[in-house]
């Protein structure tokens, strides 16, 4: 292997780090706000089949979507991610936490 090309694996190497660990850091922050826990919202409509996260009323269960971008079924995302998401948020099913 070269110079050059050795030291091209390590600067991707080394971005690749930095990134992995950027990401890292923003994930704790994001899931420890103040109060050490995130405000979350039911979000409609942004779920890919088999990927919701609880019932609605068809089936009992998380995992149980059969189509992608359902407007019945729902993931719970951080408060104020879901308009971002292109989803929609009901107010009235929205538990707190």
């Amino acid at each position: 292997m070269r110079h050059q090309e050795l030291a091209n694996i390590c600067v991707i190497a080394g971005v690749a780090g930095a990134l992995i660990v950027t990401v890292a850091l923003n994930t704790r922050v994001l899931d420890r706000g103040a109060g050490g826990a995130v405000e979350r919202e039911r979000c409609y409509g942004v779920v890919k089949a088999g990927m919701n996260d609880c019932a609605n009323g068809v089936h009992s269960c998380a995992g149980q979507a059969t189509r992608d971008h359902d407007s019945e079924e729902w993931l719970m995302v951080p408060r104020g991610t879901c308009l971002r998401l292109g989803g929609a948020v009901h107010l009235d099913a929205n538990p707190k936490g």
